[in-house]
C-alpha cells in the first residue's frame, strides 16, 4: 500500500524525532479534560458548579474516554477572578463544597481510572490572603510581595511603566503612599519569589494536596513568578499583546526554572515513594517553541501548554509550521508535545474558526487532527459538544475582570465559561436544580449531552469514537510521525499503521486512497477505482475529501 498521497506535489516526508517513550509516564499520550468548576455541574441549586456535581458526572468522563481531569481553582477566594485570586490554598471555597468533597472526588476519579490534576496559583494571591492583609497594615509581610515607592516629586507615579494583563497600570497605590505590583487585577497582588518564605509556603501547599491524593498540578502563570532585576521599564504600550511574542521583564525570566526544578524533585519524591507518578503542567507563554521547551526539560515540569498551536489560523501551511516547531522543540528535551484547541481564557474554537456551520466543521476536523498527533491532548469542557462561544451575554451578568478594565485583554472570557448543557428542553439544561450563573442560549438544547448521545453524526459521538480508536490503534498517542506529500491546503500525516488527512480548503479535494477509512468528520467518497476485498482496500483508487474535514485511515 502506497503512503504517497500525491507524489508530484510537495513530496517531502520528514520523520519527526519523537521516540516512543510510553514507559516514561502516563502523561506522554494522555487525553486530559479540563473542568471549569463553576460551569460543569451544580449539585445544590445555587447556579454555580461544585465539586459534588463534578463527582456525580465523573462516569460521563470515564465513558467519554479521557485519561485525566484537570480542575480549575476551587480554593477559598473572593472570586475577583474566577477563583484565580486565592485567599487560602488549603481550604475549599464554600461555593464549591468542602475539603471532604474534594477528597471524595479524587477517590471516585481513581476508582473510575481517571487521574486528577488541580490548579496551583503561585504568581499571586488574593488581596484577602492573610499575608497581604498584614502587608497592607505595614507589617513585615510586605517583603513577600512587590511593594515599592513611586516616582515623581511626591511618589505619585507608578514605579515603572508595566501594564496589567487585564488593562491599566500594573501598580496600585496604598493609603500610605507605597505601590504594589499586580500583573492581573488589583485584587491579585504578585508574590515576591525571591523571598524564601514564599518558596517554603508553596512547597507545603503542594505537599498538602499531594497527600490528599491528587496526581499533579497545572501551574498557573508558570512563566511569571520571577521579575527582572531592577524592574526595568518596557518603553511600549499595549504590553498584553506582546505576551507570547517576546521576552518581557515580568514574564519568561530564566529564574523561574529553578523553581520548577525544585517542584519536579518534590513530585518525583512522591512517585518514587508509592510508584504513582505525579506531574506538573506549565501554563507558560513563551515567545518561541524553543523557549517553551525549557519548561519541560528532564528535570523540570512534565508538560507545557502549546499556545502557539491554539492561536494558529485555519491554514495548512501555518499549522504544519507550528506542528513541526512544537515537535522539534519538545523532542530536543525528551518531552511530549501537547495540543490545545480551547480553554477557559480564549474564545471557543468553533467561533474562532469562523462560527456557524463552517466553524463547527473546522472544529470537528481540528479535533481529529490533534488527537492524531504525537503527544498529549487537552479537551476543554463542552468542546466535545461543539459548543460555540456565547457572544451576546448582557453586560450586567459579566464577571471577567478584564471586561471592566481598558487596554488589556478583550474581556470576553465569560463567553467560553457559560455552564454546559446536559439534558432537557429548557435552561439550565440539567446543569443543576437551579439556574446558572451565566445564561445559556436557547439553541443549546440541541447540543446537550442527552440530545447528542446515540446520534452517530453528532460531535459528542465523534469524540467518543476518536478517543476509543486512539486507545485501540497502537500507532496513536506518543510515538513517531512523518509528513506525507499532499496538495496545498491539505495536511497528511503518517503514523504506524495509520494516516490522517486534513483538508483545510473550502472545497472538496481528490487524493489517492491511503487505506481503509475508520473515522471521518464527513464521509469521504471513494471512487470506483478502489478495489475492496475482505472489508479492506487492497488496491488504491482515488478518494474525494470534503471541504474543511478530516479522515482517519487504517493502513
Amino acid at each position: 500500500m502506497t503512503q504517497d498521497l500525491a507524489p508530484s506535489v510537495r513530496d517531502e516526508p520528514a520523520e519527526q524525532p519523537c521516540p516512543d517513550q510510553r514507559a516514561g509516564g502516563w502523561w506522554r499520550d494522555a487525553v486530559i479534560y479540563q473542568v471549569y468548576v463553576r460551569s460543569f455541574a451544580d449539585s445544590d441549586g445555587d447556579g454555580i458548579g461544585d465539586l459534588r456535581g463534578i463527582r456525580e458526572r465523573l462516569p460521563y468522563l470515564a465513558e467519554l474516554g479521557v485519561d485525566a481531569v484537570w480542575l480549575t481553582p476551587f480554593y477559598a477566594s473572593p472570586q475577583a477572578d474566577g477563583g484565580y485570586d486565592v485567599a487560602d490554598y488549603r481550604a475549599v471555597d464554600p461555593l464549591f463544597g468542602t475539603l471532604s468533597d474534594a477528597d471524595d472526588l479524587v477517590r471516585e476519579a481513581h476508582r473510575l481510572g481517571l487521574k486528577v490534576i488541580v490548579d496551583i496559583v503561585p504568581n499571586h494571591t488574593s488581596d484577602q490572603h492573610p499575608w497581604f492583609r498584614a502587608a497592607l497594615a505595614g507589617g513585615p509581610e510586605r517583603e513577600l510581595y512587590h511593594f515599592h515607592p513611586g516616582l515623581g516629586e511626591r511618589g505619585e507615579l507608578p514605579p515603572n511603566d508595566w501594564e496589567s494583563v487585564f488593562g491599566g497600570p500594573a501598580w496600585t497605590r496604598t493609603p500610605d503612599g507605597a505601590w504594589y505590583l499586580h500583573l492581573f487585577a488589583p485584587e491579585q497582588p504578585d508574590l515576591n519569589w525571591d523571598h524564601p518564605a514564599v518558596r517554603e509556603e508553596f512547597e507545603s501547599i503542594l505537599r498538602f494536596w499531594l497527600d490528599l491524593g491528587v496526581d499533579g498540578f497545572r501551574v498557573d502563570v508558570a512563566h511569571g513568578m520571577v521579575k527582572a532585576e531592577g524592574l526595568p521599564d518596557i518603553g511600549a504600550r499595549e504590553q498584553a499583546k506582546m505576551i507570547g511574542t517576546q521576552v518581557l521583564p515580568f514574564f519568561d525570566q530564566d529564574g523561574v526554572h529553578e523553581i520548577h526544578r525544585s517542584w519536579r524533585r518534590l513530585l518525583d519524591s512522591y512517585g518514587a515513594a508509592d510508584g504513582r507518578p505525579r506531574v506538573g503542567v506549565a501554563e507558560a507563554w513563551a515567545p518561541s517553541a524553543a523557549r517553551l521547551a525549557l519548561y519541560v526539560r528532564p528535570d523540570e515540569l512534565h508538560q507545557a501548554f502549546n499556545f502557539h498551536f491554539l492561536t494558529c489560523s485555519w491554514d495548512a501551511a501555518a499549522m504544519r509550521g507550528v506542528i513541526d516547531g512544537s515537535l522539534a522543540a519538545t523532542a530536543s528535551v525528551g518531552a511530549p508535545a501537547t495540543w490545545v484547541l480551547s480553554n477557559h481564557d480564549v474564545v471557543r474554537h468553533p467561533t474562532r474558526y469562523g462560527g456557524g456551520e463552517r466553524g463547527l466543521r473546522r472544529a470537528r476536523a481540528a479535533a481529529l487532527l490533534v488527537l492524531a498527533l504525537p503527544g498529549s491532548t487537552y479537551v476543554y469542557q463542552g468542546e466535545e459538544l461543539g459548543l460555540p462561544e456565547v457572544e451576546d451575554l448582557p453586560d450586567e451578568v459579566r464577571q471577567d475582570p478584564a471586561f471592566f478594565r481598558g487596554a488589556g485583554q478583550d474581556g470576553t472570557r465569560d463567553g467560553c465559561r457559560v455552564p454546559i448543557p446536559w439534558s432537557g428542553e429548557e435552561a439550565p439544561y440539567g446543569f443543576g436544580p437551579g439556574g446558572s450563573w451565566l445564561p445559556q442560549p436557547d439553541h443549546w438544547r440541541e447540543l446537550s449531552v442527552a440530545a447528542q448521545s446515540g446520534d452517530p453524526r453528532s460531535t459528542l459521538e465523534l469524540y467518543r469514537s476518536a478517543l476509543a480508536l486512539r486507545r485501540e490503534l497502537p500507532g496513536l498517542g506518543d510515538g513517531p510521525m512523518a509528513w506525507l506529500a499532499a496538495p496545498d491546503g491539505v495536511l497528511a500525516i503518517s503514523r504506524p499503521g495509520f494516516v490522517c488527512t486534513l483538508n483545510t480548503l473550502g472545497r472538496e479535494v481528490e487524493l489517492p486512497v491511503p487505506g481503509r477509512p475508520v473515522l471521518a468528520t464527513d464521509d469521504p467518497v471513494v471512487d470506483s477505482g478502489a478495489i475492496v476485498g475482505g472489508g479492506t482496500i487492497v488496491e488504491s483508487g482515488t478518494v474525494r475529501i470534503a471541504a474543511d474535514s478530516c479522515v482517519w485511515w487504517a493502513v
